[in-house]
């Protein structure tokens, strides 16, 4: 087995200047980094990365507790965190939670027993694994989901950018929106509900709870919930959808119901994605800033490990709305 010593003789430096190469303790010359490297490569020398971390406390590697198979959106989250990992010299290590409490908890517990340096979690309805964060100090951050304000949090303005469309329909002369909300107790789906009702309020219409129905964060509960709205003696006149699957759910029970959008019927809806622009009509959504919530989160999840016992922050981040035509704009 090729030792440190042995490149360091091909090198013809010392075993300590190797080391500072290797492991970026101390300032070394380009010529002497050059020699070094050309020896390593000559020689095959594999540096032991798994006792360096122990000796210094850490792996470089942060894990990442998502449950992101199911939707686009968590997928590109997931993509964008490990963009900025990698930039800052980390290695990231991704499990996907379900969006199960049991599960998730297991995931945490696993990456606390891998060593990792710290967490990025979005957070389940009545998650288990905040306590053990908690319990074990392990430098965490939750993001989209503002679950704890004993954690760093980074997330989107939902309340202000679902009143913001509701208000773009009512403007186009809606005054009976339905809208479909997701799963339960994640507070997502709160503030979405919450800007909803801001809206109506603001524009001085009722606020009609049989307009306000639960499509589980899914596409197949939100196509039945959209066929309940659709079946409401008195049915809207426009549609919100709380997230990109959802989106599609109503797209399904509209097209079923031959229902043409937007001149039968408005739909937007909050998430865009990549080929929300090449339905007919083409969807007015809201899109979040994933690039910049990945990046900040991971920034964020850094300052942490840097300075535990530093004060935590929230960061919401503000998302754009693409008007096109679902929403009966030309």
């Amino acid at each position: 087995m090729v030792t440190m010593d042995d490149v360091a003789s091909r090198a013809g430096v010392s075993t300590s200047t190797v080391s500072h190469v290797v492991n970026g303790t101390r300032k070394v010359s380009a010529a002497t980094v050059l020699a070094v490297q050309r020896a390593i490569q000559d020689l095959g020398y594999i540096p032991n990365t798994l006792a360096r971390s122990l000796a210094r406390s850490s792996t470089s590697t942060i894990g990442v507790a998502i449950s992101a198979l199911s939707n686009h959106y968590f997928s590109e989250t997931v993509h964008a965190i490990e963009t900025e990992c990698a930039k800052h010299g980390y290695m990231m290590l991704f499990v996907d939670t379900h969006d199960d409490p049991q599960q998730e908890l297991r995931v945490v517990t696993a990456l606390h027993h891998r060593r990792v340096d710290g967490i990025v979690l979005a957070p389940s309805n009545g998650s288990l694994a905040l306590e053990y964060l908690r319990a074990n100090q392990i430098p965490a951050v939750l993001v989209d989901r503002m679950m704890s304000a004993q954690f760093d949090q980074v997330g989107v303005e939902n309340a202000r950018s679902t009143q913001t469309l509701i208000e773009h329909l009512i403007s186009h002369g809606h005054s009976r929106i339905g809208f479909i909300a997701g799963r339960v107790g994640f507070s997502t789906t709160d503030e979405r509900v919450a800007g909803y009702t801001a809206a109506l309020q603001g524009a001085g219409l009722a606020v009609d709870p049989q307009l306000l129905v639960n499509g589980g964060s899914s596409t197949e509960p939100a196509r039945q919930a959209t066929v309940q709205l659709l079946g409401l003696e008195s049915p809207p006149t426009a549609i919100m959808a709380g997230n990109n699957l959802m989106t599609l759910g109503a797209m399904h029970a509209l097209r079923d119901a031959h229902l043409e959008v937007p001149a039968q019927m408005a739909l937007v809806g909050f998430d865009d994605f990549d080929w929300a622009d090449f339905f007919v009509p083409r969807l007015t959504l809201i899109a979040q800033p994933v690039q910049a919530l990945g990046a900040q989160a991971v920034n964020l999840l850094l300052q942490r490990m840097a300075s535990p016992t530093a004060p935590t922050q929230c960061v919401r981040l503000a998302p754009t709305l693409r008007i096109r035509n679902s929403c009966g704009c030309h």
